[in-house]
């Protein structure tokens, strides 16, 4: 995976170059989410790993999937990525492009795992705290997980907030073996 990550870095970065060159980060990261999607599909991936198939043929395949949602610009970035045998580095390049992109937006993602269902007042409060926390704006993502016994545990990037009932509870466990 991390060897998967750093081969992906300087295309991301490139793309994301040319997408600020270009103010056009929105297109370029809905672009990379169209083709990384088609790239990873089951019954595509076995077309672009078939080596009967060559250059010319996967990228006939892919960019005719892709159909209009890829600007010229974006069909360069697919051949070059076909070319190099990098394609299947091409959903990485998304996430780290939507890295770059958020960085530069001064967004933060959040995702938030909550025991019991949250309503919009909670989530308001909760994106609120997070967004003084962190100074920037925060795009959060909601799942329930039942097993947290009460409270939510939050993820923003490499950060990790537990504040469920699950987690005290490990954490005094944890202290009380000391």
């Amino acid at each position: 995976m991390s060897e998967q990550v750093t081969i992906a870095r300087p295309y991301a970065e490139a793309a994301f170059s040319l997408a600020r060159e270009q103010n056009a980060l929105p297109r370029w990261a809905e672009m990379l989410k169209i083709a990384s999607n088609v790239a990873s599909d089951p019954t595509v991936r076995a077309a672009l790993d078939n080596p009967k198939l060559d250059n010319a043929a996967k990228e006939s395949l892919l960019l005719s999937l892709c159909g209009d949602a890829l600007s010229a610009e974006g069909k360069s970035f697919v051949r070059v990525l076909l070319e190099s045998d990098r394609i299947a580095a091409l959903p990485d390049i998304r996430r780290l492009f939507d890295t770059l992109k958020d960085s530069a937006d001064g967004v933060a993602r959040a995702h938030i795992v909550s025991a019991f269902p949250v309503d919009e007042a909670q989530l308001g409060a909760l994106k609120a705290a997070l967004e003084k926390r962190y100074g920037k704006k925060i795009e959060a993502t909601v799942s329930i997980d039942p097993t947290l016994i009460g409270g939510a545990r939050v993820t923003v990037g490499d950060t990790v907030i537990d504040a469920s009932v699950r987690g005290e509870l490990q954490a005094m466990s944890s202290q009380l073996r000391v």
